[in-house]
């Protein structure tokens, strides 16, 4: 982990990171809007934002590859780190104190805390389901080799996984918006020294061990 002392700061999140970050966040935008457009019919004016209900099919799958395999390379990078501790539950039996402004009584947490792990694993789960049940109904390419009854259990899956992860990554958003600070990283790459010392403490200590202060 580079660290900079420029300005009291540190760096959360190299270039690379970040790039790769908002190609996730922007193909994740793009197949909400096309997903919603295709799931009920009082969406389907979404489909004027990609060319028509054509274009909407055709680019959906194209560009939920782009998702997957963006994040596959963000969780690679990040999994190490979001491995969950003994800590993180006990973060998770004191979530209390966490909505109560109480941080200062929670366990000191790493680069993650539990709750962004947590949604970290729900991302991976429904972007695994979304993936594979998208195979399934794809019919350009693959619908035509599975059964009638596979189809429509993968259409049920998939509806169900792209409302879960909907739901995750608006708690992802809210959440960064909440702790002020934290879009930053994400936009700049650096977070002050003040804010990893109250949000994340022992990842703090990590990356400014044997500097001084």
């Amino acid at each position: 982990m580079n660290t900079k002392r420029k300005a009291e700061e540190i760096v959360r999140y190299e270039t690379p990171t970040r790039i790769n970050h908002w190609i996730v966040a922007i193909s994740f935008v793009l197949l909400a809007l096309s997903g919603l457009a295709l799931f009920h019919p009082a969406l389907f004016w979404l489909t004027n934002l990609f060319g028509g209900g054509s274009w909407t099919r055709i680019l959906h799958p194209l560009i939920g590859i782009v998702m997957v395999i963006a994040f596959a390379l963000l969780g690679a990078k990040m999994w190490h780190e979001n491995a969950m501790q003994p800590r993180d539950w006990q973060w998770l039996r004191q979530i209390k104190d966490l909505v109560n402004n109480r941080e200062d009584a929670l366990p000191e947490v790493g680069k993650y805390n539990a709750g962004q792990k947590l949604i970290f694993y729900t991302i991976i789960l429904c972007l695994i389901g979304l993936l594979l049940s998208g195979i399934v109904i794809w019919r350009a390419y693959f619908a035509v080799y599975f059964s009638v009854e596979l189809i429509r259990f993968a259409s049920l899956l998939h509806a169900f996984c792209g409302i879960v992860l909907i739901c995750a990554i608006i708690i992802h958003i809210y959440a960064a918006i909440w702790v002020k600070g934290s879009v930053r990283a994400m936009t700049r790459g650096t977070v002050s020294y003040g804010w990893a010392w109250k949000h994340h403490r022992a990842w703090f200590r990590e990356v400014t061990k044997g500097q001084q202060k």
